[in-house]
């Protein structure tokens, strides 16, 4: 069993910038991949980013330029730098990971105020 725990989110001004972090813990053999999705009431769960054990990363168009996925594999930490944050970031965000199987943190949540 693998648990995500999510930490760093919270209440920002527009412009301003938030850390979360995410550590993954249990028993596993490799990490594929980990990063973050978000979602707000209503809506789906959307890409925010992600990292693979090879480091290619992937990001959401709306945050590109903004945001920055990071992980240090030695601690199974993945990180997000959120940038120029906008109203409309607000969401919780969610910690994916993916071992054997995908896996998914509790959230936490990051509200942007205007």
């Amino acid at each position: 069993q693998v648990r995500l725990v999510e930490s760093g989110g919270g209440l920002v001004q527009a412009g301003g910038s938030l850390r979360l972090s995410c550590v993954a813990s249990g028993r596993f053999s490799r990490v594929n991949g980990l990063g973050w999705y978000r979602q707000v009431p209503g809506k789906e769960r959307e890409l925010v980013a992600t990292m693979t054990s090879g480091g290619g990363t992937n990001y959401g168009d709306s945050v590109k330029g903004r945001f920055t996925v990071s992980r240090d594999n030695v601690k199974n930490t993945v990180y997000l730098q959120m940038d120029s944050l906008r109203p409309e970031d607000t969401a919780v965000y969610y910690c994916w990971g993916w071992f054997s199987r995908t896996y998914w943190g509790q959230g936490t949540q990051v509200t942007v105020s205007s």
